[in-house]
């Protein structure tokens, strides 16, 4: 019995602990996101903050591992805490970025046929005009 209640205990423990990781690594990939796209580098930006949450992430993976003699059990755990993590983060975090930036949402919109035809439309009109421009000149 006690090592059920043991064995419990670091499940527990773990899927905490991958729910942290994974807000950690959410968290830092949302805030990455809505700092990056307006920094003068976001190429560094971006790379760099991966890094730092991916090894952030491993490092906690490893402590897991090792936590109850390189048992997989606890892996488990923390890897089931992090998808909570993950499953949480996309119902709770704000997605859409018009909001930062009012270019985004026409940026990510497809022009209208109204705008596509547009080129169209001066293209015929620049065709008529010629057209009746040699109409007139014709003998």
């Amino acid at each position: 019995m006690n090592e059920i209640s043991s064995l419990a205990f670091v499940l527990l423990l773990a899927l905490v602990a991958g729910m942290l990781l994974g807000a950690i690594f959410f968290g830092g990939l949302w805030w990455t996101v809505r700092n990056g796209l307006t920094a003068h580098r976001p190429a560094l930006w971006f790379i760099c903050s991966m890094m730092l949450r991916i090894g952030i992430v491993m490092i906690g993976f490893h402590f897991l591992l090792s936590l109850s003699g390189n048992s997989w059990e606890p892996l488990l755990g923390g890897v089931l805490g992090f998808i909570l993590a993950r499953l949480s983060a996309t119902r709770l975090l704000p997605a859409p970025l018009s909001k930062i930036i009012p270019a985004a949402e026409r940026s990510l919109e497809k022009p209208s046929l109204n705008q596509r035809g547009k080129r169209a439309q001066r293209a015929q009109r620049a065709e008529r005009v010629e057209g009746t421009e040699e109409a007139s000149h014709a003998p």
